[in-house]
């Protein structure tokens, strides 16, 4: 350029924007939360009149500890939810809420006070609970101020907790109806027990973990046999009478409770007898034992029985009836404890999988085994000889005092002192130990006893007496049938892992016996059985005082001096009633949850159903199903509408996160390096239906996206300047270019509808993601920089200025749920004022016209030259044959007719932002560039010929002969 050239840069439509590139989330999100506190607005979207209401019912996490991974994974995509729903024209409501009742807490109190060298059971109990209401209170605090730094909206002045006093109330008045319905009952079954909490524990509220259990194979004598006594011709091989059954269990501390062996008809058995043995075995030559054909070898190799043979088959109706003694029966000291028969029962449960093919029977510490019995009318049979401590009791010989395990969870004396009974009376022939998965309560982390204790069930399997049959007549039958009917599942898996569970679950546990939670409000004759009808005193006046009283004192009414004369007042005689202390199963109080916030809140639903609950994928275990069996037992149906679930949180390697493995990712660390806003946004790109991964080198690629989307956003900023709606352009005489973007966009808002409804927010994002960063960053503003900077005030500039402020309007508004502080900050670059925000904003309607599939398909032809034409052209700038695009001219060979015509049509040097270019459908020559992708097009390179204007860069052959100096045409008109 000469000295004398005019400076032109001050001409051009630079773009003009405060926006900051760098994003300094950390320190500004609060900012934005702040501003949304201020101008209230949740509370602000619930004034929009004329709305469908739009509910997730968000299932309580627990008040107890900060929050982890897992808490900011799924309360973003609750968050995601809401918003995407709201901005779609919902009156979409969120009321967070906590679980405040349970172990976890009384556990946290407790050991406060062994601390202080304090007694639990020296304390009043009612003041013992107000500690536990405190120590929830503070963690509600502290969770709720976590959950909103990470960006979550929602009712957070008003949130619901189940130790509020009304939900305490509403609880109480769920349970009560479960004691009118006749689902109520107490029963003595097998429960699993915590010796470490002494409580009984719900399925939801074990894991499993690997234990080392000892492994015991213990001999029954058999001393009857059915047909004995019989003709000659009819009696039974007395051959039996001499051998013993063999059963094999890792519960050696079950023994001393054995009522039963079971067989599977199913199953090959055999005799066996013992030739020879090693010097150090507990059997002797001669020895007889039964087995099952597939295990026989190795039992006898585990007895170091070195030679056996088998003496003939045994047929399952020799076993049918037999009558075994139990091996401690005719011990010194046993007192006669043990004097009973040891019947063999057929069960499908048994299997040759693994033992002997026989099955020790104990039915108090097993499901199976209490099955057996009830099937048989056998329930008078059951033991108690298990403590809360899992202790033996003092009536037990030999073991009383004795535990299986101990206050830590460690193995107590029990399983040795049991083994060591069985050596001593040759009732053992073999041990070992083994490691196997057993259940743990998730609290303590220590192992669980399955134990026959009296608690309280409600029957899945009993009429549910209160009319609403249209899902069934039982609790079973209405969830299974509410889960096919009533319920969408996303994903569909759930809908399967839920309904097995729901098919094959026993009745449900509602007591445990703990302090802090909500009494099962019911009151017991006294010496009456629980059989009998008037045992539970039923009784609509009594429990419409208790609701009255827990409304206001709470749960804590129930512990009052005097409270069960108050309640049961003169509807009976309240000396002839005693009053159960147990509390509820918190899962019966989260289950209950529809009632006091779907049913009875203003902001709840009018028929107290949700449209979504989204919890992870333990809560089929969990919340899911809980609040399914709840509510078929109330309502008669499910009380949500659509199920989502979510996975586990892994580390990037794909391991579970552990303190002890260093391997966790907190979510205060990540705001705190990143924002809220990059958290959320690895949440949107994740499938969060399947287990999820995130960590260090995750999180930078999710920054790397982040800033990315930004800059797309700046940049449209920046083209928006000063627009006005005197520049709009209408669709029908925009360029084609502008068109197909239009046409883009009316495919992408179904898209993003589609995916926000189906709660698909990766396919959301991914479109979106893809569609600004390649589809408009690297093509539409890429070619459209040119005309946006250079032209003067022509049809092209508007049309494009009008498409960049319709991207806008509808990539904040479809990102908004996702970048809630990002959409906020590029909305108020634009909108700013004290009561502007995109969270106020509906997405806005795309007309159905702007689809143009003809056009379309025209543009991927023309896209897909265009591909190889820049591609040639990058070799050339590689080469460093060129600095610019702008300075080629390539000759473009097009076989195809409709393709080169569709070429003609369009600048389409300007769409390869070069200078100039040749279309011709002249054969490519040899040395032509060409992608395989892309048959019959080929690229031949040449340079533009003239002098490059100084204005716009182009070089074209006009340049220099216009009045303004240094310029092409185009950019001479623009100066005026």
């Amino acid at each position: 350029m000469c000295a004398d050239t005019p400076e032109y840069k001050t001409t051009l439509n630079l773009p003009k924007t405060d926006f900051p590139m760098r994003a300094g989330l950390p320190k500004r999100e609060p900012n934005w939360l702040d501003r949304w506190e201020k101008i209230g607005i949740y509370d602000r979207l619930r004034e929009k009149q004329g709305r469908e209401p739009f509910t997730l019912h968000d299932g309580p996490p627990y008040a107890n500890g900060h929050l982890h991974i897992g808490h900011a994974l799924n309360k973003t995509i609750k968050d995601m939810i809401v918003r995407s729903h709201q901005m779609m024209g919902f009156d979409a409501r969120y009321i967070p809420g906590w679980d405040c009742h349970g172990l976890p807490i009384e556990w946290k109190i407790e050991e406060q006070y062994r601390q202080k060298g304090k007694n639990k059971d020296d304390i009043d109990i009612v003041d013992f609970r107000q500690e536990c209401r405190a120590f929830a209170d503070k963690w509600v605090g502290i969770q709720r101020e976590e959950f909103k730094r990470l960006g979550i909206t929602g009712n957070w002045a008003n949130p619901y907790l189940t130790m509020n006093y009304r939900a305490e109330a509403v609880i109480a008045d769920e349970f009560m109806k479960f004691l009118m319905n006749g689902t109520l009952y107490q029963g003595s079954k097998p429960v699993m027990w915590s010796p470490v909490e002494k409580t009984a524990l719900a399925e939801a509220e074990i894991e499993y973990h690997d234990h080392q259990s000892h492994t015991i194979w213990v001999p029954f004598e058999i001393q009857f046999l059915a047909g004995q006594g019989e003709t000659d011709e009819e009696a039974v091989s007395t051959d039996l009478l001499d051998a013993r059954v063999v059963i094999w269990t890792t519960t050696p501390w079950t023994i001393p409770s054995n009522k039963a062996i079971a067989f599977n008809p199913k199953i090959a058995y055999g005799l066996y007898q013992v030739d020879q043995t090693e010097e150090e075995s507990w059997t002797t030559p001669g020895d007889l034992y039964l087995l099952a054909d597939a295990l026989a070898e190795d039992v006898l190799t585990k007895a170091r029985v070195t030679s056996f043979s088998k003496v003939r088959d045994v047929a399952t109706d020799e076993l049918d009836g037999a009558l075994c003694r139990h091996p401690f029966a005719e011990m010194e000291g046993a007192d006669g404890f043990w004097d009973y028969d040891v019947p063999m029962i057929d069960g499908d449960h048994v299997t040759a999988d693994a033992g002997t093919g026989f099955v020790h029977t104990a039915p108090s510490h097993g499901a199976d085994d209490y099955e057996c019995f009830v099937a048989r009318n056998w329930i008078d049979r059951m033991t108690h000889n298990v403590g809360e401590e899992s202790e033996f009791l003092s009536h037990v010989p030999f073991f009383a005092g004795l535990q299986v395990f101990d206050r830590k969870g460690k193995e107590g004396k029990a399983n040795n002192a049991v083994i060591a009974k069985l050596v001593e009376g040759g009732g053992i022939i073999a041990r070992s130990r083994v490691k196997h998965s057993y259940p743990h309560s998730w609290r303590s982390k220590a192992p669980i006893i399955f134990r026959n204790t009296p608690q309280w069930f409600a029957s899945v399997d009993k009429a549910v007496g209160d009319g609403q049959d249209e899902m069934g007549t039982t609790i079973r039958e209405r969830a299974l049938n509410s889960i096919d009917q009533q319920v969408k599942w996303t994903p569909q898996k759930g809908r399967n892992r839920l309904y097995s569970m729901i098919e094959t679950r026993p009745d449900w546990v509602l007591s445990r016996q703990r302090a802090w939670g909500v009494p099962l409000t019911c009151f017991v004759k006294k010496d009456a059985l629980p059989t009998d009808p008037d045992f539970l005193l039923r009784n609509a006046d009594i429990n419409a005082r208790i609701f009255a009283a827990f409304e206001v004192d709470g749960a804590d009414a129930w512990y009052a001096e005097g409270a069960k004369e108050r309640f049961i007042g003169d509807a009976a005689n309240p000396d002839d009633y005693d009053q159960i202390f147990d509390v509820l199963d918190v899962w019966f109080d989260s289950g209950s949850t529809h009632a006091f916030v779907l049913r009875d809140r203003e902001d709840g639903t009018e028929d107290g159903i949700a449209d979504v609950y989204m919890e992870g994928t333990d809560q089929h275990r969990g919340w899911f199903h809980s609040s399914l069996l709840q509510s078929c037992g109330t309502n008669g149906r499910a009380p949500y509408r659509n199920v989502v679930t979510h996975g586990f949180t892994l580390d990037e390697k794909g391991n579970k996160m552990s303190k002890s493995l260093g391997n966790t990712i907190v979510p205060e660390k990540v705001v705190q390096q990143y924002g809220a806003d990059v958290l959320r946004l690895w949440v949107a790109q994740t499938d969060y239906t399947a287990d999820q991964r995130i960590g260090p080198e995750i999180l930078k690629g999710v920054a790397d996206s982040y800033r990315r989307l930004r800059n797309t956003m700046r940049y449209m900023l920046g083209a928006l300047g000063n627009f006005s709606e005197g520049e709009r352009v209408d669709p029908s005489d925009m360029p084609e270019l502008e068109r197909w973007v239009l046409h883009r966009l009316a495919e992408l808002d179904h898209r993003v509808r589609t995916g926000y409804k189906t709660f698909d927010f990766q396919g959301v994002f991914s479109a979106v993601f893809n569609f600004a960063t390649v589809e408009l960053s690297a093509f539409y503003f890429d070619i459209r920089k040119d005309a946006l900077y250079c032209d003067g005030d022509t049809l092209r500039r508007r049309a494009a200025r009008t498409v960049m402020d319709i991207l806008f309007e509808r990539l904040t508004t479809w990102l908004a749920p996702i970048l809630v502080f990002t959409m906020e900050e590029v909305w108020l670059e634009r909108y700013p004022g004290d009561k502007s925000s995109i969270h106020l904003t509906d997405m806005p309607e795309t007309p159905a016209d702007w689809l143009d599939e003809p056009l379309a398909a025209k543009w991927a032809k023309v896209r897909e030259v265009r591909r190889v034409v820049t591609a040639a052209l990058e070799i050339q700038r590689t080469d460093k044959v060129i600095g610019a695009s702008l300075e080629a001219a390539p000759v473009v060979h097009v076989r195809d007719e409709d393709v080169l015509e569709a070429l003609r049509s369009v600048a389409f040097d300007d769409i390869c932002i070069t200078s100039d270019i040749v279309l011709t459908n002249d054969p490519s020559p040899a040395e032509a560039f060409r992608l395989p992708e892309a048959e019959g097009v080929g690229v031949v390179f040449e340079k533009a010929d003239g002098e490059k204007c100084q204005r716009c860069w182009k070089i074209l052959p006009d340049v220099g002969n216009h009045t303004h100096a240094a310029t092409c045409s185009r950019c001479n008109e623009a100066l005026g």
